[in-house]
């Protein structure tokens, strides 16, 4: 069985308080199950209550296995990780994966220098888990015990991955933070920095990229997207690297998927207000024959 549950389903920054009860106010945390196989992917604040329901419930109160997938190494995606209770079980494993864009800094140090004396009281040389980094790019992988795991950049100001994992036969895929890749060069010809063969290559690119974003979701059973914008919210908010519901909505219908979850909450979307949007936008997508849920925290989906 492929599942996902949500520990931690807000963009940008936490947001606890009374607002955000239903739907949680913890950053972004996930945690996928491939029957007993787990992976965690990113570290937002849900990697906290995540880590302490790993201890309560491991039956041998022993050494745990696990592989954590960073999408990007923004902080509100890896901030999580000193409270994350496994990282103090001696003999625990940890494989952590991710993408670098930072030329002189390693994935190891990015999350590692959280844990120094100028940020946290507790050291990465205290900790007593066994863990290893290991940075990514586009690339499929065979991750044992029939799990796939294939990668893919998106469009964020920094490097960002989405990851697809597929597992007897069941698909999940996550992709935030991301928003759709758009020609970045003057079109109108009056702008003194026209140019149009530059203008082409560009809606050539843009488009293109945008094809392989959809083949990277085909079929997908579970879909996880970025949607921390209604419309109108995103075109004040273009560049900034996260999507807007109808964008998400179009792309799950194009690319065939059957399930598709809203992520990466806006920090000032209330419950009240993310009530409101998911009644609304699951009307318009039973019209395409698309089922969408509104990530909340304790969600759990079966592929």
């Amino acid at each position: 069985m492929l599942s996902v549950r949500f520990w931690g389903v807000r963009g940008s920054i936490p947001c606890p308080g009374r607002s955000t009860i239903e739907y949680g106010g913890n950053t972004t945390c996930l945690e996928i199950r491939a029957d007993e196989r787990l992976v965690i992917v990113d570290l937002g604040t849900g990697v906290r209550p995540l880590g302490d329901f790993l201890i309560e419930n491991n039956a041998n109160s022993g050494p745990m296995d696990m592989d954590i997938l960073i999408s990007h190494t923004h902080w509100d995606h890896i901030m999580g990780f000193p409270m994350f209770s496994p990282i103090f079980v001696p003999g625990t494993k940890m494989r952590i994966w991710g993408p670098v864009s930072i030329n002189d800094d390693s994935l190891k140090s990015i999350i590692s220098n959280q844990l120094s004396y100028r940020y946290w009281p507790v050291r990465q040389s205290e900790l007593a888990a066994k863990i290893h980094f290991e940075e990514l790019t586009e690339t499929s992988l065979d991750m044992g015990r029939e799990l796939q795991l294939s990668t893919k950049f998106l469009n964020h100001p920094i490097l960002c991955l989405g990851y697809r994992f597929e597992y007897q036969g069941k698909t999940i895929v996550t992709a935030f933070d991301h928003e759709p890749f758009r020609n970045i060069f003057p079109t109108n010809p009056e702008d003194p920095g026209y140019n149009e063969e530059v203008a082409k290559e560009g809606e050539r690119a843009a488009r293109e990229e945008n094809d392989r974003i959809l083949r990277f979701f085909d079929g997908a059973d579970i879909l996880i997207h970025d949607a921390q914008y209604t419309s109108e919210e995103y075109e004040k908010h273009l560049g900034w690297g996260h999507s807007s519901y109808d964008y998400a909505i179009e792309a799950a219908c194009q690319a065939g998927v059957k399930k598709l979850i809203f992520t990466h909450h806006e920090p000032g979307s209330s419950d009240e207000i993310l009530g409101s949007l998911e009644a609304k936008l699951k009307k318009e997508a039973e019209e395409k024959n698309l089922e969408v849920i509104m990530a909340r925290e304790g969600l759990k989906v079966e592929a």
